[in-house]
């Protein structure tokens, strides 16, 4: 019975929500598909924006310390000054997903319902920011006049975009996870076993390695925040893949949320 619960629970959150999703659902077939995509991306941008600033401006402003994760090993880690970029191209991530997923009604379903995960999940992150505030006061640990033009460039662009706080869970790693695995099985939806994209799912999963450690080098977060990004990550794509699977079996007839659309 709990079981069944919680089933329904997941359902009722990852269903097309009707508020947000009825008019976007009518207008999926505009500019060829990609009207659809930009309405998704928007919705994206809001919920994942105002939770993640919100908090971070409140947590900043109080300046408290709920517990500090450093260990020792947090300072040993060195800064590597290239690793900025792959830390950077999280926010491909975004792009990347909506252009893998196929342009049709039930890999739109797909869509949306991984999008109302990751909502969630950062909603849910968000609230660890302003329940356990944790600053990461790592950042006196760069050594600028290491770093190239370039480098310094981007490690003043983040710095500049939010405040040493939004420790733990880390987002970009629980993004980036969800976000690797949705564009993989994607692209295997729409590309097969093909050459190019085993190649492009290769060059997916090194940079979702390597941003991994960049969030370590660039003293942007502490191990602490890598290993419960990724368990976030992990338990949002676990949510979401019975969801997905269900709605790849549904009959075509049945795909349709809004059926007046």
């Amino acid at each position: 019975m709990q079981t069944e619960r919680l089933t329904t629970l997941r359902d009722k959150l990852l269903s097309p929500w009707p508020g947000i999703w009825g008019g976007t659902w009518k207008r999926r077939n505009l500019l060829g598909g990609h009207l659809f995509r930009i309405e998704v991306l928007i919705f994206g941008l809001l919920v994942i924006a105002i939770p993640y600033f919100g908090s971070n401006i409140i947590a900043a402003a109080n300046g408290v310390t709920f517990w500090d994760p450093e260990i020792t090993l947090d300072r040993q880690i060195p800064v590597i000054g290239w690793m900025i970029a792959p830390y950077m191209a999280l926010y491909l991530f975004y792009p990347a997903t909506l252009i893998s997923n196929p342009r049709d009604d039930r890999h739109r379903l797909e869509l949306i319902a991984g999008v109302q995960m990751l909502s969630l999940a950062t909603i849910f992150c968000s609230l660890f920011f302003l329940a356990f505030p944790a600053e990461i006061d790592m950042r006196k640990d760069i050594d600028w006049d290491s770093l190239s033009g370039w480098q310094a460039s981007l490690f003043e662009m983040v710095h500049k975009m939010d405040q040493p706080w939004n420790a733990w869970p880390s987002l970009h790693i629980a993004h980036s996870y969800f976000l690797a695995h949705a564009i993989t099985r994607w692209v295997k939806a729409g590309h097969g076993d093909s050459t190019g994209s085993r190649l492009f799912l290769l060059v997916l999963w090194v940079e979702f390695i390597l941003l991994c450690i960049s969030i370590l080098t660039t003293k942007q977060h502490y191990i602490w925040d890598l290993g419960t990004g990724l368990l976030v990550g992990f338990i949002g794509w676990r949510i979401a893949l019975p969801v997905l699977d269900s709605i790849r079996a549904l009959p075509d007839a049945e795909i349709h949320p809004f059926p007046n659309h």
